[in-house]
């Protein structure tokens, strides 16, 4: 089963809200329904929004809405992730174009599965027998429609018969580390703990081989977003002289921005940091921010993992805007 997928002209997601409790598919057949789907996280994940976003205008041109007006509304849904933007584009280009809707959207679905595939083919050449790898958020099946980006490597590596362990950050407020990130690698039986998002840096220095994350946006420069909590991963990562590597396909570049200062941080409800399963747990009266991303500079990443190998942030021209 895909994360997000097309079936009986229904946008089909796994309800990640639902994770790892239960698993729920949800189906959608409008294209503000989808924008919704991306808004709430029924789906997240760069990747899989683009997916999702890519069924959106999928909808909206088999129930004959105007797919500039549907691409406005889709892009609407969350600032950050370029994969919307990137989805949106080339679906209007296609749709213009006159390709068949179903198969554009379908097109763009598997091209993701397929980068992915490939991205876990050059990182698994980075991780070596017994290494212990860090990782940050959920980056693997569900956030990326199929493989992962972050995880990739990491199921390739266990397939191929390297011992490994992971560290899975918790990731808070909304857990996508300890809920996703753990329950995807407890499937495929890899070894791994959950650690406290604050804790990571006691446990590098204990002793981490590489972290690896995924990006929601990659810049021109080389400076990324990804989720909240990965800025300073990266920075004792630098001081420790850990390996810092981002995986991410060509979606997740967005190289006409020149820097990560000019990356849009989506800023999230307090309710997510004061409130669990509907129970307020802070004082009241006490306020609560909640940036969903940060952004990491360039001079802390080793290299991006990509579907054209491993790339130094000074080669990230070559990712191209294909």
């Amino acid at each position: 089963m895909r994360a997000v997928w097309f079936e009986g002209r229904e946008a089909k997601m796994i309800d990640q809200r639902r994770l790892p409790y239960d698993i729920v598919v949800a189906g959608f057949r409008d294209h503000n329904e989808v924008a919704e789907a991306i808004r709430n996280m029924t789906t997240r994940g760069a990747p899989s929004i683009g997916a999702a976003a890519a069924y959106g205008m999928c909808l909206a041109a088999l129930n004959k809405k105007d797919i500039d007006d549907a691409a406005r509304t889709i892009k609407a849904a969350r600032p950050t992730a370029n994969d919307l933007f990137y989805a949106v584009d080339k679906m209007l280009t296609e749709l213009k174009k006159g390709t068949d809707p179903i198969k554009a959207a379908d097109g763009y679905a598997q091209d993701i599965v397929d980068k992915c595939t490939a991205i876990g083919k050059y990182g698994a050449a980075l991780i070596n027998d017994n290494d212990i790898i860090m990782t940050h958020c959920n980056a693997g099946a569900l956030a990326t429609v199929d493989v992962g980006t972050a995880l990739a490597p990491i199921r390739k590596a266990w397939a191929d018969g390297k011992k490994i362990f992971v560290y899975a950050s918790e990731t808070r407020p909304r857990l996508q580390g300890m809920q996703l990130t753990a329950w995807e690698l407890s499937q495929e039986r890899i070894p791994h703990a959950i650690i406290p998002d604050g804790a990571s840096g006691h446990f590098m220095k204990k002793g981490v081989n590489m972290i690896i994350t995924g990006a929601d946006r990659i810049v021109a420069n080389g400076d990324f977003a990804n989720k909240i909590g990965t800025y300073e991963k990266a920075v004792i990562a630098k001081e420790l002289k850990i390996p810092f590597y981002v995986a991410a396909p060509v979606s997740t570049f967005d190289l006409r921005t020149t820097n990560g200062d000019n990356i849009e941080i989506e800023e999230r409800s307090e309710d997510e940091v004061t409130m669990i399963n509907g129970m307020r747990i802070a004082p009241v009266g006490s306020k609560a921010l909640n940036p969903s991303f940060d952004v990491t500079p360039s001079k802390y990443v080793t290299g991006f993992i990509t579907e054209k190998g491993i790339l130094r942030p000074s080669e990230i021209h070559r990712m191209g805007t294909k």
